[in-house]
């Protein structure tokens, strides 16, 4: 198939560029590559991969006149970074997802990356039809567009649980990257909220579900779904302690209150009667992230990186 991936050299773009390359899928890859190229170097020889440099803003039809699919993951990701850039965030998460839409014809599959972040606080196990209440900018404007998304046909809404792990593009803002960072360079981690809950999942299963989407299009098409496992479910507490189990640390337990009041357990049961799966751990991410930030202390210590 052709496949059009927005924000194809963000931290699960190019995880997922790679993947639907290897399925031999022709991919036209488009970023506005702020954050260099780096991300996806290792890509560039990919005969069935285009790469253009674009800004979602600026889309027109030409762009993705030929696609059979598009994943839509270019925005701005995560409440401080939409919290620094409300204009921007606006415009790019809402306005130009609206454009998106306007520019695809109905046989053409849209796979939007929403958030589990949109549920808010619940003391409830929040599933598809649970009430929404975005606690911050970020995650109303990813709600805004996927309704937007999902008021036309032939569309797929996926709200990820937060994603952890390894990725050619890192992002260290995200719960459990920051955690094991500060626990291998700062060596202390100050916990704000320390018991309030939110899902988490691996990046590698976070593509599988781009990828299951893609399969079960028959099944999925014009429905949302949670995507990861109540397993992975975690307090903040949890995740530290998880990783305390790789490596010494102080974990201090503020009582001062937590600015991401984000609290609530998730339900993934649609997505799995499905059969879809998640295959990584905690424990696994901690062990790569634990890799990959001890590496670099250790080389950016003599100048190396």
């Amino acid at each position: 198939m052709n496949i059009v991936v927005t924000g194809g050299a963000g931290y699960k773009g190019t995880m997922l560029v790679r993947e639907l390359l290897k399925l031999k899928h022709h991919v036209t890859l488009l970023d506005n590559f702020m954050y260099g190229y780096q991300s996806v170097l290792h890509l560039v020889t990919e005969p069935c991969l285009t790469i253009r440099q674009l800004d979602i803003r600026n889309l027109s039809a030409s762009d993705v006149a030929k696609a059979d699919v598009v994943f839509h993951l270019a925005g701005i990701s995560g409440m401080p970074a939409c919290a620094a850039n409300p204009h921007s965030a606006e415009v790019i998460n809402v306005s130009a997802t609206r454009r998106l839409i306007s520019l695809l014809d109905s046989a053409q599959l849209l796979v939007f990356a929403s958030t589990t972040s949109i549920y808010g606080v619940s003391e409830d196990g929040c599933d598809e039809t649970s009430r929404i209440d975005p606690p911050s900018l970020y995650a109303r404007t990813k709600y805004e567009a996927e309704q937007a998304v999902m008021n036309r046909e032939n569309s797929i809404a996926l709200r990820f649980a937060t994603v952890f792990g390894v990725s050619t593009r890192m992002r260290a803002d995200l719960i459990v990257n920051d955690f094991a960072y500060r626990a291998v360079n700062e060596r202390s981690l100050v916990l704000f909220g320390s018991h309030s809950k939110r899902a988490c999942m691996h990046i590698e299963d976070a593509i599988s579900g781009y990828l299951f989407a893609l399969e079960h299009t028959d099944q999925m098409r014009n429905g949302v779904y949670n995507v990861g496992d109540e397993r992975l479910n975690c307090s903040k507490r949890e995740i530290a302690d998880a990783i305390g189990r790789f490596v010494s640390f102080e974990i201090v337990d503020s009582s001062m209150p937590d600015l991401d009041s984000r609290n609530f357990l998730v339900s993934f049961e649609k997505i799995r009667s499905l059969g879809y799966r998640v295959r990584r751990s905690l424990d696994d991410g901690i062990r790569e992230l634990l890799r990959l930030y001890g590496f670099y202390k250790t080389y950016s210590s003599f100048g190396i990186i």
